[in-house]
């Protein structure tokens, strides 16, 4: 086996949802609580890679270290992969330890939709109402049209977005007060709960408007809500985690796909990494021997285009293997967050769970400009 690099802690904060409950504190705020409950316990932190789409600027990533008193040796570097965000910087770390560069990281992602400063061209009366995803010539649809239309080309029924997000708040509420978060979660302030899951009834979701596209099938209730919070995690080398459970990350990736349906992109990149040579043991591409997936969950109908395509079902056999303790439907999609929040939920589910060494967890999102982001990880 490689000296492959190895989750051997993850936290995050309680995700809320924008405008609430942390309405008032910035990236850093967030993120160096996260930062700091994993350094308690290590002698030394060699970088800090943090996921951000909407923040102000400025190396979020060396800020946030400075901020949660890591020291002015930690340098820190933030990563744009837009809701890819927080799972890129763990595969950039990653690569950092397994190259020998650096033995001990902390990766992640961070977003505080609240305090996201409005962008203004010079010259312009207003500011602009987001980035481009795709430059001139190619589309760029805003992800929840792009969700709708993902939904129409895959015959994806309003009826199963709303059971899908219905489902994803009961979990999210089972883990809640079975405990499955409470190792996870540093408290932010007076809240240790994520403020968004709740009860849903299938009735009172099937009485809400289309939110994007007239007579559509995304709404409100079946859509991730904008949020803020933080999630990271410890990165060593297997060879220096001391006997420490884990998860080993096996392999990653990064593709794109057609800018106009970016909700597909994780169907892209698990193919991809499911299919590449180099791996330490073989894999089945039905997933059958993946114990625990978690997706992104920024639309129901998205979620179901992807697990569709890859044989996956979420509303029936695979209920408890898909996002177990409910996605980002329920907790909210802090979106440079969200890619690392699912790496803390399979770490969780995996290895707090006690699964049996060489279980598999596959973490997988999908990007705005046509982009899947996918890390398929070991208990170790």
């Amino acid at each position: 086996m490689r000296d492959l690099p190895v989750i051997v802690a993850a936290r995050r904060t309680p995700i809320g949802t924008a405008g609430h409950a942390f309405k008032e504190l910035t990236a850093a705020d967030l993120a160096a609580p996260v930062l700091a409950a994993l350094a308690e316990d290590l002698p030394v932190v060699d970088d800090v890679v943090l996921g951000n789409c909407m923040g102000p600027g400025g190396n979020l990533g060396r800020i946030a270290a400075l901020a949660a008193g890591l020291g002015v040796e930690v340098p820190g570097m933030t990563v744009d992969r837009q809701c890819g965000s927080g799972l890129a910087a763990i595969l950039a770390a990653g690569q950092a330890v397994a190259s020998g560069e650096m033995r001990v990281v902390l990766a992640g992602g961070v977003e505080s939709a609240s305090t996201a400063p409005a962008r203004t061209h010079p010259g312009a009366a207003r500011p602009y109402p987001r980035a481009a995803f795709a430059p001139g010539g190619f589309p760029d649809p805003d992800m929840g049209p792009a969700a709708e239309a993902l939904a129409t080309a895959r015959g994806i029924t309003r009826e199963r977005q709303d059971e899908y997000a219905r489902l994803s708040h009961a979990k999210a509420l089972g883990a809640r007060a079975a405990g499955d978060f409470t190792a996870e979660i540093v408290p932010i302030g007076d809240r240790a709960d994520d403020q968004r899951p709740r009860s849903l009834r299938a009735a009172s979701l099937a009485r809400l408007p289309a939110a994007f596209v007239t007579d559509g099938t995304v709404t409100a209730g079946n859509a991730s809500p904008v949020s803020d919070g933080a999630a990271a995690v410890t990165i060593v080398r297997d060879s220096d985690r001391d006997g420490r459970p884990g998860l080993r990350l096996l392999a990653g990736t990064v593709t794109g796909c057609d800018p106009a349906l970016p909700g597909w992109g994780p169907v892209a990149a698990v193919e991809r990494l499911l299919s590449r040579p180099g791996l330490d043991r073989p894999h089945d591409l039905s997933l059958d021997g993946v114990e625990a997936v978690e997706i992104v969950e920024a639309f129901a109908a998205q979620v179901l285009a992807v697990t569709d395509a890859l044989g996956l079902d979420p509303l029936g056999k695979d209920r408890e293997r898909v996002c177990g303790g409910g996605g980002a439907l329920a907790l909210g999609h802090p979106w440079g967050a969200s890619g690392a929040v699912v790496v803390a939920r399979l770490f969780s589910r995996l290895v707090h769970g006690g699964a049996p060494e060489g279980s598999l967890g596959l973490a997988t999102a999908a990007v705005g400009g046509g982009l899947g982001v996918a890390a398929l990880f070991e208990v170790c």
